[in-house]
């Protein structure tokens, strides 16, 4: 059973960093379910307000459902019992509404709702997609705003109107027009996320805008260095903010942006390089080239020399 209300899972999320943990692969690919075990009891210790297990950075896209659905099982037992564990949905909305009612067997306390498979849709069809996948859970949703699924303010108003377990809105596109308009018109109805890769770089901003939490991939494999920037942007401390971009996170998406898929393959970069490995990406992910791997722990080393 739950242990979180969807109105209280809202506002606990909302309330400090999200963490995003990696999925951890055997050599061979296969889930390695006793080293993500571990690692989840490992940022357990730190004070996250939500884990999302097999999200975006666990690499959801290249899990089966039953693999989905061991993950989330496994973070929901070794988790803290005070630690949301919020589960993926997505695909087609017939999927989307087993992997919700997967979530719930699992024990998870929410759902994230990716955006539906290959697909495009109007903003009729994004709604009854929604609408549908919180008729199938009492758990609490989050809309993940990105790619095919962008929701408009008038979509999001009806959703929240509709469904009493949407809990939150996970802006991934980086449109402060429509974030705002969301935020005038709904106020604390929902939790708002910061959900663009790497979203340090949006924290500050987008705090003005309503936008209390966001999704730290960072937080994987420097969880101190995550949680220190994250209270900098809550403190409004400006200088410090900047120090912390200019110093680690800016040099950091430099070796991100070198080729696509890499927002999740420099995060597993990352565990390697503090000693804390979690096998490989899997296709059609590459990992980084063995220079990027290098340079990558070089700039960690500068930051934080005991990683």
């Amino acid at each position: 059973m739950t242990r979180f209300t969807p109105a209280e899972l809202g506002r606990r999320i909302g309330s400090g960093l999200l963490s995003f943990p990696v999925t951890h692969f055997a050599g061979d690919l296969s889930f390695d379910e006793d080293a993500y075990r571990a690692n989840i009891v490992r940022l357990g210790k730190y004070d996250a307000a939500g884990l999302f297990a097999a999200g975006g950075t666990g690499e959801f896209f290249s899990l089966t459902p039953a693999e989905v659905e061991q993950v989330v099982t496994a973070a929901v037992q070794s988790a803290p019992d005070d630690t949301p564990i919020l589960a993926p949905a997505g695909y087609g909305t017939t999927t989307a509404v087993e992997f919700a009612a997967a979530a719930e067997r699992a024990g998870a306390d929410g759902i994230l709702l990716f955006p539906p498979y290959l697909t495009e849709a109007g903003q009729e069809g994004l709604a009854r997609h929604v609408e549908a996948v919180c008729r199938a859970t009492s758990l609490g949703v989050i809309v993940y705003s990105r790619a095919n699924a962008v929701y408009s303010a008038e979509t999001v108003a009806r959703l929240a109107d509709n469904c009493p377990n949407l809990i939150g809105y996970k802006d991934g596109v980086g449109d402060i027009d429509t974030v705002t308009r969301i935020h005038a018109r709904l106020g604390d109805r929902l939790t708002y996320i910061g959900g663009l890769p790497t979203a340090e770089t949006f924290a500050l901003p987008y705090l003005q805008l309503g936008v209390t939490t966001y999704s730290s991939a960072i937080f994987n494999f420097l969880p101190e260095f995550a949680l220190d920037f994250y209270t900098a942007v809550r403190e409004l401390r400006q200088a410090d903010v900047t120090r912390m971009l200019t110093d680690f996170v800016l040099p950091y998406t430099e070796i991100r942006n070198r080729q696509a898929g890499y927002a999740v393959s420099i995060v597993k970069a990352g565990m390697t390089a503090t000693g804390h490995p979690a096998g490989p990406v899997r296709p059609p992910l590459t990992d980084l080239a063995p220079q990027e791997l290098d340079e990558l722990t070089a700039l960690i080393n500068q930051i934080h020399p005991t990683a």
